[in-house]
């Protein structure tokens, strides 16, 4: 069984933004076959910055929590600051993951950065 951290529980037990964004600025979906996983994020933008995030995910608690962890990094950024967002920081700011659960940092990661590339691209037309 894995070990999890506080801000891991906290997250997981609280998650916050949870929710969808109705016509979002962006919008990314990834998931992981192999466990299952499923993440979308959708975000709201104004002058290049990320005013709302929400999240909806499907799997284990570490994906709850680092969707949680990621729409808090991101909220208030400009978009390319959030697509600076790694894995590695999600972890980081959640005091770590087990190492059978870091694919979950990167979707949560992968997601964001779907919903910034959605919003980049409906922004050129």
């Amino acid at each position: 069984m894995p070990v999890y951290s506080k801000k891991v529980m906290d997250h997981f037990t609280k998650p916050r933004n949870v929710g969808v964004i109705e016509n979002p600025d962006g919008y990314g979906k990834v998931g992981n076959p192999v466990c299952g996983d499923l993440m979308e994020m959708y975000i709201k933008v104004e002058d290049d910055i990320i005013k709302d995030i929400k999240f909806k995910t499907f799997g284990c608690g570490s994906a709850i929590a680092t969707s949680s962890m990621v729409t808090e990094l991101a909220i208030g950024k400009n978009i390319d600051e959030a697509l600076k967002i790694t894995r590695n920081d999600v972890a980081n700011e959640l005091d770590g993951l087990p190492p059978q659960k870091m694919h979950c940092s990167n979707l949560a990661a992968d997601a964001l950065h779907a919903a910034i590339e959605d919003y980049k691209k409906k922004k050129k037309k």
